[in-house]
């Protein structure tokens, strides 16, 4: 069992990480920040945190256990507030979608300090944002990305494993570099294809109704583009290389499509919609190789 919890940045992935440490009997004392002061009171109320810190770094002042969980491009500024408050006893982790940019960050912030850190990312989430809506049970049955670098202490890299387990996580362990290019294919891209499909839709000039006669289906496409667009604009600025080569990789398949059509090759046109349509019965959500 750990102390403290020091949270930072009390939303829905903090706040759902501290009610699920809290239920598991994981965590003593919960002491949180975040940027808005009405957040934190919220989560202060909610019982998300027992006591609201006025700055980052008092938040893990006697803490044991650190989360950072704010946006990837407030990373920095983040470690470089805490920096001075870390010790050797304290495990620190975050929750970005992205990880070799948070891993420099760190670098960056911690300095003689990032032994402490272990990069790791929760592939969970809700539509809605905001600690109104944490969740003790987010976390339950969902993977956690693990992507410790060399100066990471091997031992906060097993206390990190048994957290996540004790909250109910599987946890996969991989490189920065894997995990950066594997959600650039399977998250990243699918929300740049989202936002830009959406938008191509509502440019046109029968958009409107376009969108009053689309099906269920289609709810899947407006779902993934109403991401906040914020964390959106930081998740792909920061992983832009491994996105956009991802982007050259469905133009490819795109015009493979499109060449198909153009040339009236129906059983070409079937073959390739067939292959696309085997993946869901192979594809095994949470299947993910652990490279260490």
């Amino acid at each position: 069992m750990f102390e403290q919890l020091g949270l930072i940045g009390c939303g829905l992935m903090g706040g759902s990480f501290a009610l699920a440490l809290k239920r598991a009997r994981l965590v003593k004392r919960v002491v949180g920040y975040s940027k808005s002061p009405s957040t934190t009171e919220r989560a202060r109320q909610m019982g998300v945190i027992d006591v609201a810190a006025p700055s980052a770094l008092l938040a893990v002042s006697g803490a044991d256990l650190v989360l950072i969980a704010v946006p990837v491009g407030a990373s920095e500024a983040t470690f470089k507030a805490i920096r001075h408050g870390i010790t050797d006893q304290m495990l620190v982790m975050d929750v970005g979608s992205t990880k070799s940019d948070v891993i420099e960050a760190a670098r960056r912030g911690l300095q003689d300090q990032l032994g402490a850190f272990v990069p790791a990312h929760p592939i969970t989430g809700k539509e809605v944002a905001g600690v109104e809506h944490a969740d003790a049970n987010l976390y339950t049955g969902r993977q956690v990305v693990l992507t410790p670098i060399k100066a990471t202490r091997r031992s906060n890299v097993q206390r990190a494993t048994q957290v996540w387990t004790g909250v109910g996580a599987k946890v996969v362990t991989m490189t920065a570099e894997a995990h950066d290019s594997a959600f650039a294919a399977v998250s990243h891209l699918p929300h740049l294809l989202a936002f830009a499909f959406t938008n191509a839709i509502t440019a046109q000039p029968d958009g409107q109704r376009f969108l009053e006669l689309a099906g269920p289906g289609f709810r899947d496409f407006t779902r993934i583009a109403a991401g906040d667009p914020a964390m959106w604009r930081d998740v792909l600025l920061a992983n832009r290389d491994q996105v956009l080569q991802q982007s050259q990789a469905f133009r490819a398949a795109l015009s493979q499509f499109e060449a198909l059509m153009s040339a009236g090759d129906a059983q070409g046109l079937e073959d390739a919609i067939a292959a696309a349509s085997r993946v869901r019965g192979q594809w095994q959500p949470g299947a993910a190789a652990s490279p260490d």
